[in-house]
């Protein structure tokens, strides 16, 4: 193996890493450059080709992912999210504290079966309006639905991108991750709401100017297309059913959600072409071109010198090496987006599991690192950005040390308890 190539490829990936961190550009526009730079690199220095990009493209994952945004463009105009978070206003009767886990445990439910990133983007802005109302400050309920989004996502298949990169990547299926990810997702996200309620405490304990304001709110006034919201959620709730199923009837998890899209664009035959600009695109992009990117450093060698440095490392036990990479994966998942951290590491696992080693434990391990890691920073996770651009038009805008002083410590507790109770489990992993 000569060096060059991988110096080269390495190279490539930093910098757009580097790019994509200082958010100065628009990531996916950084990533398909970075592609095309390394298919550049690869024919020019024969490591890589235009065939090997195509190949190192997991399109089971892309089909997954457009197939939810397809479902959930289509539910968004119906106004059923804005009806879920009213409702939640007015069975809190103005109360801070209790509205918050309210708005925190309807985020998170979400989030476990549509994109957390989706999610955030829906409730937040009604979080903001209940917020004017009430007259209180929106931050701590903005800043709790994005890390609670992020904690919960990491409970199923389709709740947040790392885990669909993981499950395509490793074979799990959707049962696989109630089994193992939500238990433990559960108890961290416990601590999590917990330890917010107490960062929180004094914004929590002011009484609203307001109070009484919600209980004038009508849910039903935001229910403005109530059959079409009752069709698409009809196919949702029969697109989750298949995911139970999928590994039992042989077929990808893509090809569930993309055939539950497909159902729902013949039975509710909306706009399509207002359904397809609705759909996010620059992600779609943003993950193929990752996926180039990553193929380019496997045919260069760089990721089999990564994977004989974990090799090397062989003599720690198991399960330490597992709650290593945990934190390993958290911290650069708190410094960079948890998407290309993950991309990055999966062939690197893969590689490990062709050299003998158990990586069935490792899986979960990348799992939970880079869901509860993109809580640590504001750019750790996208929904965390989202949030942050939202608060821009409120009083108190959520600033990157504010995000410290809250989301940190989530970081750190909830990696902690996975910490924990992945040793506890791991000859069941």
């Amino acid at each position: 193996m000569t060096l060059f190539p991988v110096i080269v490829s390495s190279l490539i990936f930093a910098g757009c890493l580097a790019l994509i961190f200082s958010e100065k550009v628009n990531r996916s526009i950084v990533a398909i450059a970075g592609s095309v730079l390394m298919i550049g690199a690869g024919k020019i220095f024969g490591f890589y080709s235009e065939e090997a990009a195509v190949s190192a493209i997991d399109f089971n994952t892309l089909g997954l992912l457009m197939g939810m945004m397809i479902l959930v463009a289509m539910l968004e105009p119906t106004g059923f999210f804005e009806y879920l978070a009213v409702l939640a206003a007015r069975a809190s009767k103005g109360k801070p504290i209790r509205l918050f886990i309210l708005l925190g445990v309807i985020t998170t439910v979400l989030s476990m079966f549509l994109d957390n990133v989706t999610t955030v983007v829906l409730i937040a802005p009604v979080t903001i309006l209940i917020s004017e109302i009430l007259g209180v400050s929106a931050l701590p309920y903005l800043v709790a639905e994005a890390l609670l989004s992020n904690t919960g996502g990491v409970a199923t298949l389709v709740g947040d991108p790392p885990n669909v990169l993981i499950g395509s990547a490793a074979g799990l299926s959707f049962n696989d991750f109630l089994v193992y990810s939500l238990p433990i997702v559960l108890v961290s996200w416990a601590g999590a709401l917990l330890l917010l309620q107490y960062l929180f405490k004094k914004e929590l304990s002011k009484r609203p100017r307001r109070s009484k304001a919600v209980m004038k709110l009508n849910p039903a006034e935001t229910f403005n297309q109530p059959e079409t919201a009752r069709k698409v959620l009809i196919v949702l709730g029969g697109a989750v059913l298949f995911f139970f199923v999928h590994h039992l009837l042989h077929i990808q998890p893509s090809f569930v959600a993309l055939s539950a899209a497909a159902v729902a664009l013949i039975w509710v035959q909306p706009d399509i072409h207002e359904v397809l600009k609705k759909v996010e695109w620059s992600v779609l992009l943003f993950f193929g071109a990752l996926f180039i990117m990553v193929g380019g450093l496997e045919h260069s060698g760089a990721l089999e010198m990564v994977v004989g440095v974990f090799e090397s490392m062989s003599a720690i036990p198991p399960v330490l090496f597992g709650v290593i990479i945990i934190w390993v994966v958290a911290i650069l998942s708190a410094i960079v987006d948890n998407v290309p951290i993950t991309i990055a590491l999966i062939p690197v696992i893969k590689g490990l599991g062709e050299a003998g080693m158990d990586v069935t434990p490792l899986w979960w391990a990348l799992a939970f690192g880079a869901g509860f890691g993109g809580n640590g920073t504001i750019i750790g996770s996208t929904a965390n950005i989202i949030v942050a651009t939202l608060s821009e038009k409120t009083r108190t805008p959520i600033t990157a040390a504010l995000w410290m002083k809250r989301g940190l410590p989530v970081m750190l507790t909830t990696c902690a308890i996975a910490s924990i109770l992945y040793a506890i489990i791991y000859r069941w992993l």
